[in-house]
């Protein structure tokens, strides 16, 4: 298990929808480790709580096939290759103001994960959508994402109305934790290892969304408030943050890097990732209930659904920027029939894509 989830690590590029996808085909697929409706479930479930989606449904995978002792090494492996990918990154980037160039590899690794999005998404799709009403659910929410509807509020929508429906249907008959007030650190020049791990600990517990989401949280605690960074580095972060494998969340380790070099970088990578360990460890407890009860199976039959449809919406918009020219449209078609005859585990398909786009860019 372990060993899987860090494989998972070096190789799952392209944000936490092909981390989503990656895991699926690793876990259900090919292992048989959950089923997909177990694994629907548990991606819904992590939906409720703040922080990184698929660094969540990671260490929820975790818990399910060996507890406690899996939820901590799941979550820490996922994570780790990144963290330390970033981190020598941002050393680079201190030493010689700038990033090595991503292009070769991005151009030939993007058509591969939009592939196996893709391709997870039929399974799934078949599990959640069991009814006409879901299946109505999920396409209005795949239309409000491509409209530019914010994804929380299609995802807290598609629960909302799953649940109003579940209510009107039986014909029955908020609870949150203010957790954005935590304290406010303004002085920079001392104890600045403990603002930098207090300020990402608060970041990663009350954070949901996205990494843009992300973007407006680092911006308004290290730029405007702090003065750490400026907003040229903030954005030299996030373009890291995307680029690498892992989590998006690793643009914390950059900037921590940026603030205190590597007792920063450890720290802002710990702050920023801990909140969610322990979100998980109490959500173990309530997956099960949630699915045992009429109106939260509604709630979980809801988010599952337009989880789904953001998912679809990300390949989509990953699909158009990636699938420019023949040789990108081939990668795709190629991971698409090796996916549905093969067994491979999908960091075959990555790192081939990576050898490819490499040759590509630099014999064209």
């Amino acid at each position: 298990m372990a060993l899987v989830f860090l494989r998972l690590g070096v190789v799952a590029f392209g944000g936490p929808a092909a981390h989503i996808a990656m895991m699926r085909e690793e876990l259900v697929r090919r292992r048989g480790w959950v089923s997909d409706e177990r694994f629907v479930d548990l991606m819904g479930a992590t939906n409720l709580i703040p922080g990184p989606n698929s660094t969540e449904l990671a260490i929820h995978l975790g818990h399910e096939r060996a507890r406690w002792r899996g939820l901590v090494l799941a979550g820490v492996l996922f994570i780790l290759p990144a963290a330390l990918i970033v981190t020598g990154l941002a050393w680079l980037y201190v030493e010689h103001g700038d990033t090595p160039a991503f292009d070769g590899v991005l151009y030939g690794v993007v058509p591969v994960v939009v592939a196996i999005i893709v391709w997870a998404l039929v399974p799934l799709v078949r599990t959640v959508v069991r009814s006409a009403f879901l299946a109505v659910l999920l396409v209005a929410g795949l239309a409000a994402y491509l409209l530019g509807v914010n994804e929380l509020v299609v995802l807290f929508g598609g629960a909302a109305v799953a649940v109003l429906v579940h209510v009107l249907v039986r014909l029955r008959g908020t609870h949150g934790v203010a957790l954005a007030a935590l304290p406010v650190f303004a002085d920079p020049s001392a104890g600045q290892l403990a603002t930098l791990f207090a300020t990402m600990l608060k970041i990663g517990a009350v954070l949901y969304g996205s990494g843009y989401v992300l973007l407006a949280f680092l911006e308004g605690d290290f730029v405007d408030r702090l003065g750490w960074i400026t907003h040229d580095q903030l954005l030299d972060a996030i373009s890291v943050g995307q680029v690498t494998p892992g989590p998006v969340f690793t643009t914390a380790t950059f900037v921590g890097y940026l603030v205190a070099g590597l007792p920063g970088a450890f720290l802002a990578t710990v702050g920023i990732f801990l909140p969610s360990f322990v979100f998980v460890g109490l959500l173990t407890r309530l997956a099960g209930w949630l699915r045992s009860r009429d109106w939260t199976s509604a709630l979980l039959d809801g988010l599952n659904a337009t989880a789904l449809a953001l998912m679809a919406g990300v390949s989509w918009t990953l699909g158009r920027d990636a699938l420019v020219d023949g040789w990108t449209v081939a990668l795709f078609a190629m991971t698409l029939v090796l996916l549905w005859r093969t067994r491979l585990n999908s960091g075959w398909y990555v790192a081939a894509g990576a050898v490819a786009g490499i040759l590509v860019h630099t014999t064209g």
